[in-house]
């Protein structure tokens, strides 16, 4: 399905960033149409990573009933991709025919396994196709 699309954590993480404005604005209207729409989705890894940042570095950290609220009501519903071998074995693949790290492998792992046809994300190049997947950095001029 070409209009679903995954988000990376930096999505999630800019929906809380008030340093940001611009992009925050951009990451809640593209989470509020994952959650509206389902066509939206992240993964285990997303999820686990969000919650690092979120209960350690943001500038107010979240509690942790915060943490879970967020994770019942946000992170849960969108999340689609859990860890496998088989998903493991895909990462490996991507780091190996395109260079990424394994993490940012991971990411695109899930975002393929998802059948995603976008995946947003500020830190891998904009516009590039990587298989039927394409990265978009939703942050113009960023």
């Amino acid at each position: 399905m070409k209009d679903r699309f995954f988000l990376d954590t930096n999505i999630l993480v800019y929906t809380f960033d008030a340093s940001s404005p611009d992009k925050r604005t951009i990451a809640r209207q593209l989470l509020r149409e994952a959650l509206a729409r389902g066509n939206g989705c992240i993964s285990y890894q997303v999820v686990q990573e969000f919650l690092n940042v979120a209960t350690r570095k943001f500038q107010q950290p979240l509690s942790a009933l915060e943490a879970r609220q967020y994770l019942d009501t946000v992170l849960t519903p969108l999340c689609e991709v859990s860890s496998s071998p088989a998903l493991y074995q895909r990462a490996l693949e991507i780091a190996g025919r395109w260079r990424f790290s394994f993490y940012d492998s991971l990411v695109i792992a899930a975002a393929l396994s998802a059948g995603c046809g976008i995946l947003y994300s500020e830190d891998l190049q904009h516009d590039q196709s990587l298989d039927t997947v394409r990265v978009v950095n939703p942050f113009p001029g960023s």
